[in-house]
């Protein structure tokens, strides 16, 4: 079947067309993408009793309608069956997510679902599980988002543990740097809090002992690997691809002091991201650190991978 996958993140809108079978990888047919940069688009509620609560704001509410109704004509154009969207962090921790989600369908007959913090740990590990395989005995999986960190752990498909901090690369740099070049007080101040709150849950992870193999997936840890050496994605997805912790420690201190342009020249970053790679990096040393990790294994699959699997899996067991 040809599916869409309608991803609203917290830093990008991705329409991603799939010819999927049961037993098969997904084969990706299409792909359409936006910057919403919804993250940025957040604005603290007008009220002295919300008590630090945020809105998506107008601007932002208006590029994520428009996007979606551009992604429905190019689904209905490449011949979808089915559609499935779901937002992340972002539109999750607004205050206005419901009245959000209800003028995008109201505008578009699109629903948008919105997934939990645990639900995308969850998914993205039944991802990267399914890439690496049984092999890869137990793993332990790292997301950098727009919004959010997830982390997911266990030997099987579905993991032991997974859960979600707000240690997002666009948030982190919105709510710390005003989205400007970071001071170098700022730097190691954010640093501290960065390890504080990945430490605090970290025994759920380490409970089960040291992981056989240790993954990551996102545009940030991507990114950060190209900058340490690895492969272009023009070599294709098959070509492993890692993140070692040396290289990232003699990295940090020079992207904290390049240029935004400077940063934009670097291989694998996006003009539009250049202000989330030094926190980005950051809550990457700290989870090889925290984690005791050498490096990590960048996966080509995830979150939306694992929807789709997921969604291939439900398929099949109704069939049966």
């Amino acid at each position: 079947m040809r599916l869409g996958v309608l991803d609203i993140g917290s830093n990008t809108g991705h329409l991603l067309v799939v010819d999927a079978h049961g037993g098969a990888a997904p084969l990706p047919a299409h792909s359409h993408k936006e910057p919403l940069r919804l993250a940025e688009h957040l604005v603290d509620v007008d009220d002295e009793d919300a008590d630090g609560a945020q809105d998506v704001s107008d601007d932002g509410i208006a590029a994520l309608t428009e996007f979606v109704a551009d992604a429905v004509h190019a689904a209905e154009d490449k011949g979808c069956e089915d559609m499935l969207a779901f937002a992340t962090s972002a539109v999750r921790d607004a205050a206005n997510s419901q009245a959000v989600l209800d003028h995008v369908e109201g505008r578009t007959g699109v629903r948008i679902s919105v997934l939990t913090g645990e639900d995308e740990a969850r998914l993205t590990f039944l991802a990267v599980r399914r890439w690496f395989g049984w092999s890869a005995g137990r793993l332990a999986v790292f997301d950098i988002g727009g919004g959010s960190l997830e982390i997911a752990g266990g030997a099987d498909e579905l993991p032991d543990v997974a859960w979600s901090l707000p240690l997002g690369a666009a948030r982190l740099a919105r709510d710390h740097f005003g989205n400007k070049k970071p001071a170098s007080g700022d730097l190691k101040e954010l640093r501290k809090q960065i390890r504080a709150a990945i430490a605090r849950d970290a025994g759920h992870l380490l409970r089960a002992g040291a992981p056989d193999h240790a993954a990551a997936t996102s545009k940030t840890f991507r990114s950060l690997a190209r900058i340490c050496g690895a492969a272009p994605s023009s070599e294709g997805p098959l070509v492993p691809r890692v993140l070692p912790l040396d290289d990232l420690r003699e990295w940090i201190p020079k992207l904290a002091d390049m240029a935004a342009d400077e940063l934009g020249d670097l291989p694998g970053v996006s003009t539009s991201r250049t202000h989330q790679i030094v926190p980005g990096a950051l809550v990457a040393e700290a989870c090889m650190d925290i984690f005791d990790l050498p490096a990590l294994e960048i996966c080509p699959w995830a979150l939306r991978e694992g929807l789709i699997l997921e969604r291939l899996d439900q398929l099949r067991a109704l069939a049966e």
